[in-house]
C-alpha cells in the first residue's frame, strides 16, 4: 500500500494549482489530507472521483475555512473513524482515520503555537494524543498515523538548529515527541534515510524554499509490528502546491 501525507493549506487552493492532475500522476493507494480548510459541500467532489478515488472521507473544523482533515483511498475502507471523540481535538477537525483489514490509517493535523494560548492549546493535545494513540493500539496494532506533526524532532530536521526558543523546535515538543517514538512507533523516513537532511515545509518569507531554509514537520510514522514491511519512505519536495510536501511511505 503506497500512503501519502500532504497538508495542502487550503484543498481548494492546492486544486487551483494543479494538485489533482499531481495526485492521478503519484498514484497513492490511499491520501492523508491536513488543513483542507474547506467543508465538503464546498467542493467538487467529481474531481477527485475522476482521479480514482471514489471513497473520500473528510472532517473539517467548525470554524469555516481553518484546520480539518481527509483522507481519499483508491479502495473502500471498512471503517472510518472521524475524529478521536475528544472534544477539543475534534472541535477543530484534527484527526481521521480508515481501517482496511488489519491494517489502520489516521491523517492527523496537530496544532501550532504561534501563540500562547496556543501553544498551551497545542500541548493539551499532545498529551491526549499520545493516550489516545496508546489506547488506540491495543485494537489496533498495525497503525500508520500520517500527517503534519508541526515539530522537527532532531536538529537534522531543521535548517537553523539554533532556534531552540521557536514552536516548531521547542524542547519540550521535541522531548515529546521523542516519547511518542518511544512509545512504539517509528519515524519511517528517518528509519530509511539516517542521514538524510531533507524538510517538508517551508515559509513563504524570505524566499526559504528556493533557499532550502526548512523544517520536516510531516510525518508518516508506523507501529513497531510494521516495521519491517516499510519499502519505501520518501519526501516528495516537487510537489510545490502548499508551503508543505507531501512525504510517502509504502508498506508491503
Amino acid at each position: 500500500m503506497k500512503i501519502i501525507s500532504y497538508n495542502v493549506n487550503g484543498i481548494r487552493a492546492a486544486i487551483n494549482k494543479g494538485f489533482i492532475d499531481w495526485l492521478e500522476s503519484a498514484n497513492p493507494d490511499v491520501i492523508c489530507l491536513q488543513e483542507i480548510k474547506a467543508m465538503k459541500e464546498q467542493l467538487d467532489l467529481d474531481l477527485f472521483e475522476k482521479a480514482g478515488y471514489n471513497h473520500h472521507y473528510w472532517f473539517s473544523a467548525q470554524k469555516k475555512g481553518y484546520s480539518g482533515v481527509a483522507i481519499l483511498s483508491k479502495t473502500e475502507p471498512d471503517h472510518i473513524e472521524y475524529g478521536t471523540g475528544i472534544e477539543s481535538m475534534d472541535f477543530e477537525g484534527r484527526n481521521i482515520r480508515a481501517d482496511f483489514g488489519d491494517l489502520s490509517v489516521m491523517s492527523m493535523y496537530l496544532p501550532s503555537g504561534t501563540n500562547d494560548a496556543r501553544l498551551s492549546h497545542k500541548f493539551e493535545y499532545m498529551d491526549m494524543i499520545l493516550d489516545y494513540i496508546g489506547d488506540l493500539r491495543k485494537t489496533k496494532p498495525n497503525l500508520v498515523v500520517c500527517g503534519d506533526y508541526n515539530i522537527c524532532h532532531e536538529e537534522i530536521d531543521i535548517h537553523n538548529p539554533k532556534m531552540k526558543g521557536v514552536s516548531g523546535f521547542l524542547p519540550e515538543e521535541r522531548e515529546w515527541l521523542g516519547r511518542f517514538i518511544d512509545s512504539g512507533l517509528i519515524d519511517s523516513f528517518r528509519f530509511l534515510n539516517p542521514e538524510r537532511q531533507e524538510y517538508s515545509w517551508w515559509s513563504y518569507r524570505a524566499n526559504a524554499r528556493a533557499n532550502n531554509k526548512g523544517w520536516r514537520l510531516d510525518y508518516a510514522m508506523v507501529t513497531e509490528p510494521l516495521q519491517e514491511k516499510i519499502k519505501r519512505a520518501v519526501i516528495l519536495t516537487e510537489a510545490v502546491h502548499s508551503d508543505h510536501c507531501p512525504v510517502l511511505v509504502e508498506i508491503d
